[in-house]
């Protein structure tokens, strides 16, 4: 580490000066490699909260130094560096691995295939409410209350939660108000942090509580909704068409035959489910404080939700590769 300047002051502005100093050689270098983390899914020092003796030595040590120096010198451009990193040959290699490389580097330390992750879960919510025309896109505010389940406020604080309404429901997840002692269980369940200790590197693990999420949060129910009914205005009635529709906006390509013939299955068993059962279709179309369009066919609607659904809980659909 460097020495700090002699009239350097002794406060934190000081120590800000000191870090950021162009031949200090460590805020370059965990920035460089935060941001490597979040576009490849793992850093270059694996360990991104603990640069120290303790931590994991980096997989290509000159590389973190030719970023981080460039870096500094761009006057610390984050956009930049993001853009040096997305379009590098590296991250645009393929995500399909063959069994040798599989064998030789199940993690992808070596970086010899583009990155495959599940998405976080901020980023899962906002893409289903994206795909679904909800998301509300303005930038700043104050935080916002989403829905949660009822309750639950009151086992823990011993005061009832009161979601907000309208546009605010639909805001991105960088707004959704978070209490430590009761974060946002549709969140957790997709590994989000409560926020108690300051978290450099989540963990991505596959549980049934993220299936119960995805499928039955009202959030995620009613971005389906919203979506299967902007597909039967738009795509409909030919159920096919809304199908591949459904897939262009989920998975940005065209389902195959096999595919379609499956979705198509699901949607003829669960319209003649609702066509018999009105209340439950109802039922469903009514998750949500968005209003549906009444001049749908109520079966159609809700039959086609449930197909919508299944395109939003697909590993590819909630998958960054």
């Amino acid at each position: 580490m460097p020495s700090p300047p002699s009239n350097t002051p002794l406060n934190r502005l000081g120590l800000a000066d000191w870090l950021t100093d162009p031949d200090h050689p460590l805020f370059a270098r965990v920035m460089v490699n935060r941001l490597w983390q979040m576009v490849f899914g793992m850093g270059i020092v694996k360990t991104a909260e603990d640069f120290g003796t303790q931590g994991e030595r980096p997989t290509h040590p000159r590389l973190l130094d030719y970023l981080s120096r460039e870096f500094t010198e761009n006057q610390w451009d984050i956009k930049q560096l993001i853009k040096q990193l997305v379009l590098s040959t590296t991250y645009r290699q393929s995500s399909v691995v063959s069994p040798e490389l599989l064998a030789k580097d199940r993690d992808n330390r070596l970086f010899a295939r583009g990155p495959r992750y599940r998405m976080s879960a901020e980023m899962i919510r906002d893409a289903a409410l994206a795909m679904s025309g909800l998301l509300v896109e303005r930038v700043g505010g104050p935080s916002v209350k989403p829905y949660q389940p009822p309750g639950l406020w009151i086992e823990m604080q011993n005061r009832p939660y009161e979601p907000d309404h309208g546009e605010k429901l639909y805001r991105r997840s960088l707004y959704t108000y978070i209490k430590r002692s009761v974060p946002p269980p549709n969140m957790v369940a997709l590994d989000a942090t409560n926020r108690e200790v300051c978290t450099m590197r989540r963990q991505r693990t596959s549980t049934p509580l993220a299936a119960l999420v995805m499928l039955n949060d009202p959030t995620f129910v009613e971005a389906s909704r919203a979506l299967a009914g902007n597909l039967l205005q738009t795509a409909g009635p030919d159920i096919e068409n809304c199908i591949r529709e459904g897939y262009a906006r989920s998975l940005s390509r065209y389902p195959n035959r096999k595919e379609v013939a499956e979705l198509l299955s699901l949607y003829h068993k669960q319209r003649e489910i609702y066509s018999k059962d009105s209340e439950a279709a109802k039922a469903l179309l009514a998750v949500g404080e968005s209003s549906p369009d009444a001049a749908l066919p109520v079966d159609a609607h809700a039959a086609l939700t449930c197909v919508v659904s299944v395109i939003l809980n697909l590993d590819e659909t909630i998958s960054k590769e």
